[in-house]
């Protein structure tokens, strides 16, 4: 940017000038509520963190360092102002959202300041980036970090996701393949990459099932004394060699790569008006049918790779509980009234999303049917008893939780 012959026009005692940016942001998506909450402004600071003000609600914040970059980021397109001096001093930065508004995403400004030395021609080297959010083109722009204007999660998830994930897509990407069969792949790798995971958490349930007879003695024979039955309970996990929580740990290992998903597919740009089968873009819903009507959260349309993914899940859910011979009505009706709202949010996100969540069942009812091929559970039953003539060997945490055990039952006594 030239400053050419302000000396005269700018007061004397003037050291800097200002510059004011600023952008109305028209709607360019086929939803603008997803398209509204993915706007905002970025910034990065000189020590190369990079942050951002909330996406959600229309916020105001006076920055008081400098800044190497000033972008205003929006869906799948961003706008960024890079200094490529000492930064730009003390900026404000500013969104304005009108939930009324049809049209207008958002207005974003921002204000900061440029020294001035009064010369006659003076030169502000600046560069300004107007493009896609792509991963892979914004992380070779030098060393910028503009990358993480693509919010693709915190922690272990942005991880999953940068070093799986995005390297993976993008590998299949270069075989010029319809995004459908892509994301088809994507899903086989994962899970065969879970496979270890979803064996262990299987063979663990088949265990709990085996023994399940036996707990329902424990339960009716202990059912008024709680502190009693859990610690029979625990007693026949030693004796049989089973983890009561070996079913859940390998599904919470599993959890970062379906947050990661989550985060990937509705900031992929890839996946911007490429259809598949009926979805004529995967990444905003696919709507079979419009509603004369609108029902809150839900919206006005049907999407059907949502209505698929949420049946495949109940039938996934269902499954699952019959294989942990679940008994409580409660923990039944709680996984059925998470499917619904799975079913309510998802009808507006990313149809490549719920196509990756529908497939990724698919695939886990073929797993499941697999499994029990390989898996007697005779033979589990036949080494369960085998295990319970092992002496058992408690560890050190099992014997404080029983001795926490008893102290409590001795000081409910005394109570009493």
């Amino acid at each position: 940017m030239n400053v050419v012959g302000l000396q005269d026009v700018i007061s004397a005692n003037s050291s800097f000038i200002n510059v004011d940016w600023k952008d109305i942001v028209k709607q360019q998506e086929k939803s603008i509520e997803n398209e509204r909450a993915a706007t905002t402004v970025y910034y990065r600071f000189s020590d190369e963190e990079v942050d951002f003000i909330s996406e959600t609600k229309s916020e105001k914040q006076d920055l008081k360092t400098k800044v190497q970059w000033i972008a205003f980021k929006q869906q799948f397109f961003s706008a960024a102002l890079i200094s490529d001096l000492s930064g730009f001093d003390s900026p404000s930065v500013e969104t304005k959202s009108d939930e009324n508004s049809n049209s207008i995403v958002k207005e974003m400004t921002a204000a900061f300041s440029l020294p001035y030395d009064r010369k006659p021609v003076q030169t502000y080297n600046m560069r300004f980036y107007f493009g896609p959010n792509n991963y892979q083109d914004l992380k070779k722009i030098d060393n910028l970090h503009l990358e993480k204007l693509i919010p693709l999660g915190w922690g272990i998830f942005g991880w999953v996701n940068q070093f799986l994930v995005i390297p993976t897509f993008h590998f299949l990407d270069g075989f010029n393949m319809n995004y459908g069969l892509i994301i088809l792949i994507l899903t086989i790798l994962v899970r065969i990459i879970i496979l270890p995971l979803t064996y262990g958490s299987f063979k663990s349930q088949a265990k709990m099932k085996v023994l399940q007879p036996e707990m329902a003695e424990i339960n009716e024979k202990f059912g008024s004394d709680p502190m009693k039955k859990q610690q029979e309970t625990m007693a026949l996990y030693r004796k049989a060699g089973v983890n009561p929580l070996g079913g859940c740990i390998p599904g919470l290992l599993q959890l970062p790569i379906l947050i990661a998903m989550f985060r990937f597919f509705p900031s992929s740009i890839e996946l911007r008006q490429q259809s598949f089968l009926w979805a004529h873009d995967l990444s905003t819903y696919d709507s079979i049918l419009d509603l004369p009507f609108h029902i809150p959260a839900y919206g006005s349309h049907v999407s059907l790779f949502t209505l698929l993914m949420t049946v495949s899940t109940i039938i996934y859910t269902k499954m699952n509980m019959q294989m942990t011979a679940a008994t409580n009505p409660q923990m039944k009706w709680m996984m059925y009234l998470m499917t619904i709202l799975f079913l309510v949010f998802f009808n507006n996100y990313s149809a490549g999303l719920s196509y990756y969540y529908f497939l990724s069942n698919v695939f886990g009812f073929g797993q499941q049917y697999l499994f029990k091929a390989f898996l007697d559970e005779d033979k589990i039953h036949a080494q369960i008893q085998e295990n319970k003539k092992k002496p058992v060997k408690k560890s050190n945490f099992q014997a404080r939780l029983e001795q926490m055990a008893k102290d409590r039952n001795a000081q409910v006594g005394k109570k009493k």
